[in-house]
């Protein structure tokens, strides 16, 4: 797994280094400080996983991945940040980062690297607990000014419970083929990334 891993910290950025390449598994291929560096490391290294920090100078963390999963949406970001800011948590859903988690709980990054890494979005415990907090409790919306019939709910509602495409599949008595195709469907009709990004919506508008 290539990792590219930008921090403006260098301490924290060689210690990582140095801590996360002990995995066999793992090689750091660059390391930078800043959102800027982040951009031309990624185009250049085109990494497994960007590791990044939020807050930096010159450019942030989410300004950076903004930029570049316009660019290639497929992009693994992962965030790695001290700070449980509402306002970070919710634009690092909404743009699509893979997760977020604290560097004081540093037991957990090499296992949320490799979830990343595998396809799986990983979000740490405080962020998770701290989403209904995030929720907008807003009265008014209604999923059918966006032509979202009974059975997409439904499908929308499997996937904020966290049920596979297979599960949803089984409870809904359709294949999996047909949920992919309602969830591309669906993602089109509210204009959103993936299936993160769904749950968020469908918690926010509770």
């Amino acid at each position: 797994m290539n990792i590219i891993l930008v921090d403006d910290d260098k301490l924290v950025t060689s210690s990582l280094k140095m801590i996360l390449e002990t995995d066999s598994d793992i090689s750091v291929q660059a390391t930078g400080c800043n959102g800027t560096e982040a951009i031309a490391l990624y185009e250049e290294q085109h990494p497994d996983v960007l590791l990044m920090d939020i807050r930096m100078e010159e450019m942030t963390g989410i300004v950076a991945a903004k930029e570049i999963l316009n660019q290639y949406p497929d992009a693994k970001i992962l965030f790695l940040t001290t700070f449980l800011d509402d306002e970070y948590i919710i634009d690092a859903l909404k743009i699509g980062a893979k997760g977020y988690i604290l560097k004081q709980d540093y037991e957990t990054i090499l296992p949320a690297l490799k979830a990343v890494y595998s396809g799986q979005n990983v979000f740490g415990n405080e962020i998770i607990s701290k989403i209904p907090d995030l929720m907008n409790q807003a009265s008014t919306f209604s999923y059918e000014q966006y032509d979202i019939n009974e059975k997409e709910y439904s499908i929308i509602e499997g996937i904020a419970n966290g049920l596979s495409n297979k599960e949803i599949a089984d409870e809904l008595f359709l294949s999996e083929g047909t949920i992919r195709n309602y969830l591309s469907i669906i993602l089109e009709k509210l204009n959103l990334r993936d299936r993160t990004q769904l749950a968020i919506y469908y918690y926010k508008h509770l």
